[in-house]
């Protein structure tokens, strides 16, 4: 016995409609059913194609097209034809939009594209957690963006921000006893951002985390005198690396974010 032909068709890759029809196939016990995939069709000459398709090999049709001038000329032309078609995802969006009381969207691979974007999420926030406090310098070279300053100058959650926009960020601390990564130096210049702080908010900062920390807020670390040397080292480096740099003293993370975001889509324009 010959198996019956069902053509999944969609105006997208159609995984979604395979998917379905593959779990309402393997209901069925033997080889009764063979899944074809239609992928992108988008128009009624694509439909017209496929119906005569089908009719030539008695075939079954299980569709998701979210068009719905498409979606009914389907239902149309297979009826016509006297050809069995499901519409698997149309019913579902009448129902969703009466209950909704919004107008749907229409515009096919809608579910790839969120899951798209969730993935380029996830592994740029993987990356900001694997490349944070230039624990591995290999990150620089493969970063969208490099931030370089001293401690406390927000590096680290400025990173996680970004990357929850889906940029691909590695920092870089600076230190004057320790050279930094010569692959800081092989970055272009445009991807690097440096972070500015004044002494005196510095100086704030340290001393408040030395507290929170249950330690002398007169350590070295919050000195003064060091955060004016640790800060004129920053000036030197980041003038070699002729970075933009941002003045982060009285800003949020928030804000800082925006101000390289806008720069970054101000360059592309």
């Amino acid at each position: 016995m010959n198996s019956t032909i069902i053509y999944v068709v969609s105006d997208s890759v159609g995984e979604t409609a395979e998917l379905v029809t593959k779990a309402a196939a393997s209901q069925f016990a033997g080889p009764l059913f063979s899944i074809k995939r239609i992928p992108y069709v988008e128009d009624e000459q694509n439909v017209d194609e496929v119906i005569s398709l089908a009719k030539l090999n008695n075939a079954i049709i299980a569709y998701t097209l979210v068009k719905p001038n498409i979606r009914h000329y389907m239902k149309e032309q297979a009826g016509d034809q006297g050809i069995l078609a499901y519409d698997i995802i149309g019913p579902l969006i009448d129902i969703l939009q009466q209950r909704g009381d919004a107008l749907p969207l229409n515009e096919p691979g809608m579910v790839r594209k969120l899951d798209d974007e969730y993935f380029k999420r996830v592994e740029a926030i993987e990356f900001a957690v694997k490349y944070d406090d230039g624990r591995d310098p290999r990150g620089i070279l493969r970063a969208d963006i490099v931030l370089v300053g001293v401690s406390r100058t927000s590096k680290t959650p400025l990173s996680q921000y970004l990357a929850h926009k889906r940029f691909k960020v590695a920092n870089v601390p600076l230190v004057p006893e320790v050279e930094p990564p010569e692959e800081l130096f092989l970055v272009p210049p445009e991807k690097c951002f440096g972070l500015k702080i004044s002494p005196e908010k510095l100086n704030h900062i340290r001393k408040e985390r030395l507290k929170s920390l249950g330690l002398n807020d007169h350590a070295i670390y919050a000195n003064m005198e060091r955060i004016k040397e640790e800060l004129r080292y920053f000036e030197k480096t980041v003038s070699k690396l002729n970075c933009p740099i941002i003045d982060v003293t009285n800003k949020a993370v928030e804000e800082t974010a925006n101000t390289i975001i806008h720069i970054i889509q101000n360059r592309n324009i």
